[in-house]
């Protein structure tokens, strides 16, 4: 589960999600949900089809029970996407015929109990996080580095609100400079290299991949600071200076080892064999 909680972990299957402060609401991507649910290849036309056979079937409108908020892509781009609040997802799957139906009503109650207890005290988000990455067999180590890196994350994020970078696109934009910089390839080919969809990139990074994308974004952080960088255009220098840091340790390792730090290495489980047996 990421520490910022815009993402959740059902049965291996990433969920995207927005609480909203004033409502005190969580809101769910609803495609995340057919997804998980059904394994569909193509969760947006499943759900599609499935408001159509709603209608036809019950005379309602599944879309009267949703909302539209802009959730992060596969591509890492802020796009429109079907939300529904709790009670409108137990209404909506429903309609989906899986035996995963009532897990997740139940994994669903508990997220939303979760997010009370972590208002009250956010260090339970984190003691979550670990709790889950745990539970999908990460190591110990793997997991220190990803919580270690997230937290040089979020001074980053930090330093580029109180420098005048609030945009999500922004964000996105100098995280791809930063990226592109020291991996020497962008976060979107990144995912393609590793075959990742709708998954985080950093969920899925090894060891080394993680440490230098920490570095990269550390480096990047006390060179803006140092030259109290403001607005993208600095912002961006500072991170192209900092991501070039972690270039020059990433190939000087590579050269030492023989080996590529960034790599085709996931953590997605095997595909099944869908081939007939004869």
């Amino acid at each position: 589960m990421e520490t910022n909680n815009t993402i959740a972990v059902f049965d291996s299957k990433q969920i995207r999600r927005h609480y909203d402060e004033k409502e005190e609401v969580w809101y769910f991507s609803v495609v995340d949900i057919v997804e998980a649910l059904t394994e569909s290849s193509n969760p947006r036309d499943y759900w599609f089809k499935m408001k159509r056979r709603v209608k036809t079937e019950d005379g309602f409108e599944l879309s009267t029970i949703c909302r539209q908020f802009k959730l992060k892509a596969t591509d890492g781009k802020m796009r429109s996407t079907d939300v529904s609040d709790v009670k409108g997802v137990f209404r909506i799957i429903q309609s989906i015929p899986s035996p995963k139906a009532e897990p997740f009503k139940q994994w669903l109650a508990k997220v939303g109990y979760e997010r009370l207890q972590e208002i009250q005290d956010p260090s339970l988000s984190m003691d979550r996080a670990r709790e889950n990455w745990q539970n999908i067999g990460r190591s110990e180590k793997w997991i220190q580095q990803r919580m270690t890196g997230q937290e040089t994350r979020n001074k980053l994020t930090d330093y580029w609100k109180e420098s005048g970078v609030t945009k999500n696109d922004e964000f996105a934009m100098l995280t791809n400079i930063i990226h592109q910089e020291w991996a020497g390839l962008s976060v979107k080919k990144h995912k393609e290299l590793k075959g990742l969809k709708s998954q985080n990139l950093r969920d899925h990074m090894n060891e080394a991949e993680l440490l230098f994308t920490a570095l990269a974004e550390l480096s990047t952080r006390q060179i803006a600071e140092a030259e109290m960088a403001k607005g993208i255009i600095e912002n961006a220098k500072a991170g192209k200076k900092g991501g070039s840091i972690a270039k020059n340790a990433r190939k000087e390792l590579e050269d030492q080892t023989g080996k590529n730090v960034v790599t085709g290495e996931n953590f997605l489980p095997p595909k099944k064999d869908t081939k007939k047996l004869k």
